[in-house]
């Protein structure tokens, strides 16, 4: 239901310029949505592309560990990774897109030293080393990408339930509300013309007998 206004010239004029604030507001909600749909894509690529290496990453990491099992041992292999439990630092950033937030992770970047000693480490164990490093980096791009993904969906939706809440909603009402004034306006002007004419016939009706008073 329509909110109820006075029927004034003021309102009808504040009615006009809220209907174009909303419509201009609308087109740039439009654009800004169809922006984000064409970055969701990209991104939709970008993660499926994450999601291929984080698979061929992890196949090829365990199918070393199963090797460095096999031939080192998994007393060797157990021993080294209580080792080499170290902290993990990742690099976050907040990149603007169209207005939105994004966290922007940056994977490590590991560097050739092993972070224990290599030198009774068997060549199958250190491959295995390497290969979870590798893996480790895939996990975190792909945690990024879809982070990212996410967050730009949920913008996405933001967006339109805005666009759906102008157009279905607040439009609706301001055109109803113009309508409404617009007509008793138009009543009002209706209602003064009819007066006027009244006045004017009887007028000329009063001026027509005192001519001919003054005739006789």
């Amino acid at each position: 239901m329509a909110e109820q206004i006075a029927p004034t010239r003021s309102n009808l004029l504040q009615r006009r310029d809220q209907l174009r604030l909303a419509q201009r507001g609308v087109d740039l909600l439009k654009r800004k949505r169809d922006a984000l749909i064409a970055e969701f894509f990209g991104l939709v690529k970008e993660s499926l592309a994450a999601r291929r290496s984080l698979a061929a990453a992890s196949k090829e990491a365990y199918f070393s560990l199963f090797l460095a099992n096999a031939w080192d041992g998994p007393e060797e292999v157990e021993s080294l990774n209580l080792a080499s439990r170290t902290g993990l630092e990742l690099e976050i950033s907040i990149e603007n897109i169209f207005g939105v937030k994004v966290p922007q992770v940056r994977p490590p970047e590991f560097s050739g030293e092993l972070p224990f000693s290599p030198i009774n480490a068997g060549a199958r164990t250190l491959d295995a080393a390497a290969q979870f490093r590798r893996l480790t980096e895939a996990i975190i791009q792909v945690a990024a990408t879809e982070t990212r993904l996410r967050r730009m969906g949920e913008e996405i939706k933001k967006t339109s339930r805005r666009v759906n809440a102008l157009e279905q909603t607040v439009i609706p009402g301001i055109v109803v509300q113009i309508r409404q004034i617009r007509s008793v306006l138009e009543q009002r002007a209706l209602e003064e013309v009819t007066v006027l004419k009244r006045i004017k016939a009887k007028l000329q009706e009063r001026e027509g007998q005192q001519s001919e008073a003054v005739t006789a």
